[in-house]
């Protein structure tokens, strides 16, 4: 089909988005909505489901109004959204309340109490994934013990794409990334949900819904659905990978001889590399990141996500849109970031060291510790904004070399995507900071085209993801940004630091967390 046209669904932390793809990867047209969610005061991070559904359908309109004779050419539709979070739905298929997003850090202290119990190690090894507060199992937990009603009322327990997927299609599944590293054996891709048995949730075990390999299997558009977008009832629809694997596919990932890594500069920080075979999974003593399966047999995707990346540049930004707004002057994110990545280009090096946990929730990678937050440490008078935001990028890029010193040796070669791969700063700093040349995959919309990828194969259009790949990504990775010597040099005494200092300073977030706690009671 030479003008068939492939959607990828991309339901991230900040925006919703819907893209058109032809066959080819060429990409035809884009419709985006703004997410939206709710920051409670108990730590809560809450997103309205009926919304997000209603916000991914209006993206669908929007393309077939954008795109001549849409329904005739549409092959199919994939799915793919961000990871971890529980969004609950009753027997009905009505949400049971607001979802949980993976930024809610109500049940840090039971991500702790289960991580420092003699259940854990095994879990580690079953998964390779670490546990933290972001998670379904510590959300359904967190339930049980505070609102045993929710659960009550609820049969399914998806992710945010298995909700969307649930209103195209009607089925309640999920995908094997998901379900296997937070429930299940990432070495036989089956859920092992023992670990519910262990804190005391073992009745929670029958919201999980059946595991569905997108990368094999499709199910139809169901009318009413296709009726009300203006597409053709039983179009496939594919349940994708979560967006992690869908932005490496998209972003440069694929690499059977695990050489290439690739990291995803977005809301959260996240460094991966292709494992081929389950047994070269490299887990680590702290026992932290994510063994994610891949969309092709016995291969995985071993992962260490910073909890926070790019939300720290906009904590600074908003921190300058605020200061200027006390004086009457209205300015964006968008205006200060204007001449700044020269700026912060042009700006000394290895001045002030910041760590870049900036989240509530604490961090997840390489080590977990929900009460972990961000700093800077070596401030001096003369300092600018520039100098701030560089220390910030430099943090970020200290924490991408965290992550991949302990999933094994640093690859000599990093594709990155995300919103802030376009900055040349970054891209200097990291190619630096690992010693290893920076690659930038020049698409968009990685995820999204990950998981058009993914359909693309499920429906035979290519003989496999290889084939896809060599035809979709490889012809759009850019030149190297190569490490400078002397700043490389510069950098590993300064990461020697980063790494010394988040260490000694975990007794002592948690006794910030302790004053902190006192003080919002005393208040």
């Amino acid at each position: 089909m030479n003008d068939g046209v492939l959607i990828g669904i991309d339901a991230g932390t900040s925006v919703l988005k819907s893209v058109a793809f032809s066959t080819s990867g060429e990409q035809i047209a884009v419709a985006a909505i703004p997410n939206y969610y709710v920051s409670l005061s108990n730590g809560g991070v809450e997103q309205d489901m009926a919304r997000t559904w209603a916000d991914a359908l209006a993206t669908l309109k929007e393309l077939v109004v954008k795109i001549p004779n849409l329904a005739n050419r549409l092959i199919a539709i994939g799915v793919t959204a961000q990871g971890d979070g529980t969004w609950l739905i009753d027997k009905e298929g009505a949400p049971v309340g607001h979802s949980f997003l993976w930024l809610d850090a109500r049940a840090a202290s039971i991500a702790q109490e289960y991580v420092s119990s003699s259940h854990y190690a095994a879990h580690y090894q079953r998964t390779g994934s670490g546990v933290n507060a972001c998670q379904t199992s510590t959300h359904l937990v967190w339930l049980k013990r505070n609102a045993p009603e929710v659960l009550h009322r609820a049969t399914t327990a998806f992710h945010c794409k298995d909700w969307l997927y649930y209103n195209l299609t009607g089925q309640r599944c999920t995908d094997p990334s998901e379900a296997n590293f937070t429930f299940g054996n990432f070495r036989n891709r089956q859920y092992q949900a023992d670990m519910l048995d262990q804190m005391g949730a073992s009745d929670v075990k029958h919201l999980l819904p059946p595991i569905v390999d997108g990368a094999t299997t499709s199910h139809p558009l169901s009318a009413h659905v296709a009726s009300a977008i203006g597409l053709k009832a039983g179009t496939p629809v594919v349940l994708g990978y979560v967006d992690v694997v869908c932005t490496g596919i998209g972003g440069g990932l694929y690499d059977p001889q695990g050489k290439v890594g690739c990291t995803i500069v977005g809301s959260t920080g996240m460094h991966m590399r292709m494992v081929p075979n389950s047994e070269d999974v490299k887990l680590n003593s702290e026992m932290s990141g994510y063994t994610m399966t891949f969309p092709e047999a016995g291969s995985q995707v071993q992962v260490q996500s910073n909890m926070a990346s790019t939300l720290n540049i906009d904590w600074l930004l908003d921190l300058g849109v605020d200061v200027l707004r006390s004086q009457n002057v209205d300015r964006t994110r968008s205006d200060i970031l204007k001449g700044l990545d020269e700026k912060v280009l042009n700006a000394k090096p290895a001045q002030a060291i910041y760590h870049p946990y900036i989240s509530k929730a604490g961090e997840r990678g390489p080590f977990l510790d929900p009460k972990a937050r961000a700093m800077f440490s070596g401030l001096e008078t003369g300092m600018g904004y520039a100098d701030l935001m560089r220390s910030i990028y430099e943090g970020l890029c200290f924490a991408a070399r965290d992550c991949y010193s302990v999933m094994g040796s640093i690859p000599p070669e990093v594709r990155i995507t995300g919103g802030a791969a376009r900055s040349k700063a970054l891209r200097s700093m990291l190619a630096s900071t690992l010693r290893a040349d920076v690659r930038v995959v020049s698409r968009d919309e990685a995820g999204a085209a990950g998981v058009a990828m993914i359909a693309a194969t499920q429906q035979k259009i290519y003989p496999s993801l290889k084939a896809c790949v060599d035809q979709w990504v490889t012809p759009l990775i850019g030149e190297a940004t190569k490490p400078e010597s002397g700043l490389a040099k510069s950098y590993d005494g300064a990461f020697a630091i980063y790494k010394e200092t988040r260490e000694k300073m975990r007794p002592l977030w948690s006794s910030m967390d302790k004053v902190k706690r006192e003080a919002n009671n005393a208040s």
